[in-house]
Order: structure tokens, then sequence, then C-alpha cells
């Protein structure tokens, strides 16, 4: 696997790759790899001749006091994970390549409507960074699919939008929640919580299910269905958070009329913020 930090270095590798007629695939993260990271890599293959992997802990996306200064930095570890899953290129850049002073404020992307509720009325600002971010990556690797996890679907939905609204000749492509045994989304923020608090966590999904499982039994009172959640949620030690019944597309309140529906999720654990969903299509 070949490691770069700068985009010129990125942009003659992917130029040398797209003259041999290979196709690129792009997996963009944090690092603090994990199982479904490394996911990524692998359902890229299948669609993709040349995958590249991206580590860089984005500052714009981060709001004040969230853990921009705590989130853990492995680039070795991580190097070594994607080097095994078969990632061609990592690209690793710095905050100062990626958002040179000179034009750091010059401009961002944003994306309109499908921000300003869930995670973005929670956290200011940050699907404007995400985005400005992924702008960025898109811009200099140029991807003919990029690979995002399900886990942060709401991120996801922001990032189909603003493809599509800027025109980049990019597929998405959604991949499914690698989950632990007990049902806990894999996170890099699980490393926040204690044992004791990890055995709680499962939780969270388990009322996903549940949820879901009432809906498609037919119960089409969803805020009772939420509340029923959040309380099960707060007696089980759980902080604030939000449990919503949406619109799959939208991510709008969900209706009775609705068919594709994701039910989102987020909630406080000890010094974890736990974000989960489950997607599904019910009959009319």
């Amino acid at each position: 696997m070949q490691t770069v930090h700068t985009i010129a270095e990125l942009r003659t590798v992917i130029a040398k790759q797209k003259a041999a007629g290979k196709t690129i695939g792009f997996a963009p993260t944090m690092g603090n790899l994990h199982e479904g990271h490394i996911t990524l890599i692998r359902e890229g293959h299948k669609h993709a001749d040349f995958m590249v992997s991206s580590i860089f802990v984005n500052p714009t996306q981060f709001g004040e006091g969230e853990d921009f200064d705590a989130y853990p930095r492995t680039l070795e570890a991580d190097s070594t994970k994607l080097e095994a899953a078969g990632c061609n290129c990592l690209f690793a850049p710095s905050a100062d390549e990626m958002y040179p002073a000179e034009t750091s404020t010059w401009a961002s992307v944003q994306v309109h409507n499908i921000t300003h509720r869930h995670c973005g009325a929670d956290r200011p600002g940050h699907f404007d960074g995400v985005s400005t971010v992924v702008t960025k990556l898109f811009n200099i690797v140029t991807p003919d699919v990029a690979l995002f996890g399900k886990k942060d679907f709401q991120q996801l939905a922001v990032i189909r939008r603003m493809t599509k609204a800027l025109c980049f000749n990019t597929e998405i492509i959604g991949v499914e929640t690698v989950r632990e045994e007990s049902g806990l989304a894999m996170s890099s923020r699980n490393g926040f919580l204690t044992v004791e608090e990890k055995d709680k966590a499962s939780t969270l999904y388990q009322q996903l299910c549940a949820a879901k499982e009432k809906v498609l039994q037919g119960n089409t009172e969803f805020e009772q269905i939420t509340n029923e959640a959040r309380s099960t949620l707060t007696d089980a030690g759980f902080g604030a958070g939000y449990f919503t019944v949406c619109n799959a597309s939208s991510l709008e309140p969900a209706t009775k009329n609705d068919s594709s529906l994701v039910i989102l999720a987020t909630a406080q654990m000890g010094g974890a913020r736990l974000i989960d969903n489950i997607d599904f299509e019910r009959s009319q």
C-alpha cells in the first residue's frame, strides 16, 4: 500500500491509475479504524479496481466543546489494517494541507433542509464541515465510487444529496452497519465506554429493533413508539438524545403514508455519544 500526505502526490497516483484504465474507489475515514471501516475497503473492491482511503480528523465538523482533541489518532495501526484489507493507497494529509491558512475561510459547502434535524440540530455546523471536507476529497480523489457506512445514516443522506446537487460523477454506496455480538454498532467512540457502559449500550439497538417490529406489525402511532423507546433508554442509564421514526429519503418525521422508513437514534452513554439507526420497508 502506498501512503501519501499531499494533494499533489495523490493526484499523481490517481492520474497514473486512470491512465491505465483503472476505476477508483474511495473510503474516507477519520482513523481509529475498526471492522466497520475495513468492510468499506473490502466492499469497495467489488466495485472498483483501485481502492483509496483517507485518514483525516476533520476539525471543521467538530463543534465547541466536542472531542476533537481527544479523538484517537492511530495512524500506524490504521495503516496496518488498511494494507491487510487490500487498500491500494492511503491519503493522510495534515490540517494545513486540507485547509491552507490563506483559503481556509474562503468557502464552505452547505446542504440544505436535510441537515436541520437530528444530529444537525444537536451539532450546529457539523454537516457543513462534513460536506465541505468531502467535497474537497472528491475533488482531489475524483472517485468513480465512494463508500460510506450506514451507521451515520444522516451523514450518508447528506452526502448523497450533495453529490447529486454538485454534479459529482461518483456513485455513493451505503454499506450496512457492522455490529458487535451484542448488537452495538461498531464506532471509534466506543473506546470511551467502560466495560459496564458497553454492556448497557447495546440497549440502543435493541430498542431500534423493538420499534421496527411495532411498525411492521401495523402500529403507526410513531410518537408513542418513540416515547416508549426513550423512556426505556432513560431507565437503562442513557443520557440526552433523540429517537425518531422518519421518511428514509427526506429524514422528515414519518407519516402513515410512508413506506420507506428509518428510525434514527442517538443517546449519551458515559463519555460516548452513540449513534445508530435501522432502515426498512413496510407495506401500506
